[in-house]
């Protein structure tokens, strides 16, 4: 079951959850830009309940994998869905 957009979600009452949520997509988002490894790749964030989910595509494993270990070194990231692809998986080959 995909997770909802966080505007969709009937258990957010606060918007203090809301607030967090972009304060952390924003350092996250921010972190991806600075580091030399990941900042030219094709990177989108999103955080819902302190999880981030990062999507779109990466040059190679070791991008993805630095691109999770960024967003899991942001204090307050509760998990991470790391849902990065690598250019060229996915397409059939002929």
């Amino acid at each position: 079951m995909p997770w909802p957009y966080p505007e969709h979600n009937p258990y957010v009452g606060d918007d203090g959850v809301r607030d967090e949520d972009l304060r952390l997509a924003a350092l996250v988002a921010q972190r991806l830009s600075a580091d030399w490894t990941t900042r030219r790749q094709q990177i989108s964030v999103s955080v819902q309940n302190r999880v981030v989910i990062l999507t779109g595509m990466v040059a190679d494993s070791a991008t993805r994998q630095a691109a999770g270990d960024l967003a899991w070194d942001v204090i307050g990231v509760f998990d991470v869905c790391n849902a990065l692809t690598l250019y060229g998986r996915g397409r059939g080959r002929r």
